[in-house]
C-alpha cells in the first residue's frame, strides 16, 4: 500500500463505496421487489422513452445479454412494454412501471442522499459534487495508454 498514489487510493475508496452502496440499495429496494440494476433501467426508460434496447444498454451498467434477460423479466412483471416499429423495437414504461417508480423513487433517492447528507455539510456536498463532475467529464475523454 505504500506505493499507492493518492489517486489510486481515491479510486479504491470510490469502488468500495459503490459496492457497499449497491449492496445496501439492493437490500433497500427489496421492499419494492426491485434490484438496483432494475431500478436504474426503469429510471432510464422513464427519462428517455421510447428507446431501443441498444440505446438503453449504453445508458446503464448492464451487459447486452443481461439487459435482454432483465427486460424479459420487467416485461413479464408488467413494468415495460416493447413495441415493434417496422425494424426497430422500442421500450416504454407501462402504467404499472410508472407507478412503481413513483413509489420507489422518493424512498431510494432519500436513502442514497443520506449517505452524504448524514456526514457532510452543504458546502462539502457542493464541493464533492463539483469535484466528481470534473473527474467524470475528464474520464469520458480519457483514452487508454498505448500497450
Amino acid at each position: 500500500m505504500r506505493n499507492n498514489t493518492r489517486g489510486s487510493l481515491i479510486w479504491l475508496r470510490l469502488m468500495r463505496f459503490t459496492n457497499q452502496s449497491n449492496q445496501l440499495s439492493n437490500d433497500f429496494l427489496k421492499r419494492f421487489d426491485l434490484t438496483t440494476a432494475q431500478f436504474d433501467v426503469l429510471m432510464q426508460i422513464q427519462v428517455y422513452q421510447p428507446l431501443t434496447q441498444i440505446e438503453l444498454a449504453e445508458k446503464v451498467t448492464v451487459t447486452q445479454g443481461g439487459i435482454s434477460r432483465m427486460l424479459a423479466r420487467l416485461e413479464k412483471e408488467g413494468y415495460i412494454v416493447r413495441k415493434q416499429d417496422w425494424k426497430t423495437k422500442t421500450i416504454s414504461l407501462t402504467e404499472k412501471g410508472e407507478a412503481i417508480l413513483e413509489e420507489a423513487m422518493p424512498a431510494q433517492l432519500a436513502f442514497q442522499s443520506s449517505f452524504f447528507e448524514d456526514v457532510l455539510n452543504e458546502e462539502e456536498t457542493k464541493t464533492l459534487y463539483s469535484l466528481m463532475t470534473r473527474v467524470h467529464k475528464h474520464s469520458q475523454k480519457k483514452e487508454l495508454p498505448p500497450e
